[in-house]
């Protein structure tokens, strides 16, 4: 008895999908925010490893809740362009807000550096509920 191979393609399609669109925002994401993120995170900077970890956990967590309830690929991949958008926002907005969030990064505020990647993952749990 053989079995059909089309859930493997279907689980390959979105694994790959998924880490290549993660890839792009890692891209994308280190390069809008004014601090070097793995610069700093190489240098020990826990500040900027919770920052950068909560924009990658919310990120995620929205393509997650994309892949469970979309059975068309091509909402999958709109919506995550959705969460992308919305994480870049999150970032923008809180920064401008605080003003000097890119310093105190830098510096190793882990306060800043919590709080950052706090925000970032409640925007990507309630992006992911949204698609629910």
């Amino acid at each position: 008895m053989t079995l059909p191979m089309q859930p493997v393609y279907a689980y390959l399609i979105y694994i790959l999908s998924s880490f290549a669109m993660l890839g792009l925002f890692l891209i994308v994401y280190t390069r809008i925010t004014p601090h070097r993120e793995f610069e700093l995170i190489r240098r020990g900077n826990v500040a900027a490893a919770l920052s950068l970890g909560g924009a990658v956990l919310g990120f995620s967590l929205t393509l997650s809740a994309s892949i469970q309830h979309n059975a068309a690929f091509s909402m999958f991949v709109l919506w995550g362009f959705g969460a992308f958008v919305v994480q870049v926002l999150a970032y923008v907005l809180v920064a401008r807000a605080l003003r000097g969030v890119s310093e105190e990064i830098t510096a190793d505020n882990r306060g800043m550096g919590a709080l950052m990647g706090v925000v970032s993952l409640a925007a990507g749990i309630v992006n992911a509920a949204c698609l629910a």
